[in-house]
């Protein structure tokens, strides 16, 4: 690969002036801010559909791309026959999420790529952190009753300072729904700030559950009321919902978070999840953010994928990148 393509992918995987730490502090309660979000879905989605119809970037600049996108994906497993053999592996790729002859290859074996974090369950956080021990890997955990959100309120904040306490450095909560529903938009405020209270230092990801909210302006008054109670992050879905991640849905999210910084200039992050299994699909996204939102959010303090099977099919496209063919899945193995 020539200098050229080599310098177009380093600075794409870490571009200059991004990298900001600072937490989103919150701000009181604005129940005005929330009553004047009106949203048109037909021009959402007229929006959207432009993704769709355009040429996506090829070659070196889509392996570039690619990099970039595997750099914010939240690797994660979330199993009902989890056990810590198939963290381990997991960790293992997280550390290592693409093989070293590709890397060589694509002229990226200096740029110490790895996963943006692991998400687990609780009961599998001092796995992921021992073995993640010595690398700048985060380890997320679900909480508060994940996915329903209906344990007692008690229990959920109790869940997120014995996972805090065991090492994860990021806390993916699920909102109660019902609050949503019926627009009682202060109690959710209030329990998404006693959520960040619990976290303590951890960062906390609030997820909407967007595909069980009734209508795309709920989402838009729920995104904006969590980021005022103080959320890094707003997240689109458990991936357990029947309906998870959407392009639709995402521009809105990340319109509230463009009024946010607008109105406070603090800077919140954005994670769609559930379905988002090809580098197709990833790729738009990251169009998207950088459209909607700037190359602030181009990396992993500002954007993550959360995401299980993407990895995969990403690193089928960049062997076709590298070999002109398509491999079997078999040669991309988890861990």
């Amino acid at each position: 690969m020539t200098q050229t393509k080599v310098t177009n992918i380093k600075s794409l995987i870490n571009p200059d002036g991004v990298a900001d730490s600072q937490r989103n502090r919150g701000t009181p309660f604005h129940a005005s801010w929330v009553d004047e979000i009106r949203i048109n879905r037909s021009a959402v989605e007229r929006r959207v559909s432009t993704l769709n119809a355009r040429r996506t970037v090829k070659k070196e600049w889509q392996a570039a791309w690619l990099l970039k996108a595997i750099s914010c994906i939240d690797l994660t497993t979330l199993s009902g026959d989890d056990t810590e053999g198939r963290v381990r592996r997991l960790c293992a790729k997280a550390r290592a999420p693409v093989r070293s002859d590709l890397l060589r290859a694509l002229g990226a074996d200096q740029l110490g790529l790895t996963t943006g974090a692991v998400c687990v369950y609780h009961a599998m956080v001092p796995t992921a952190v021992n073995a993640l021990q010595g690398s700048s890997i985060p380890v997320a955990a679900v909480s508060t009753g994940f996915p329903a959100g209906l344990s007692p309120f008690e229990t959920r904040l109790a869940e997120i300072k014995a996972s805090v306490e065991a090492g994860a450095a990021e806390i993916d909560i699920v909102i109660s729904r019902r609050h949503v529903l019926t627009g009682n938009w202060h109690a959710l405020y209030d329990e998404v700030r006693a959520f960040r209270a619990a976290c303590g230092s951890a960062h906390l990801k609030t997820i909407l559950a967007t595909g069980e909210l009734g209508s795309i302006t709920k989402v838009g008054k729920a995104s904006l009321v969590c980021m005022m109670a103080g959320a890094d992050f707003i997240k689109t879905s458990t991936g357990m919902e029947s309906v998870n991640a959407t392009l639709p849905v995402s521009l809105v999210m990340m319109r509230m978070i463009r009024n946010y910084y607008e109105r406070t200039g603090q800077k919140v992050g954005f994670k769609p999840a559930g379905g988002i299994n090809t580098a197709k699909i990833a790729l738009h996204y990251l169009m998207m953010v950088k459209e909607e939102l700037g190359d602030d959010w181009l990396g992993p303090h500002l954007f993550r994928f959360g995401a299980s099977r993407l990895l995969g099919d990403i690193e089928r496209q960049l062997e076709h990148f590298v070999t002109g063919r398509y491999s079997a899945a078999n040669r991309h193995p988890m861990g």
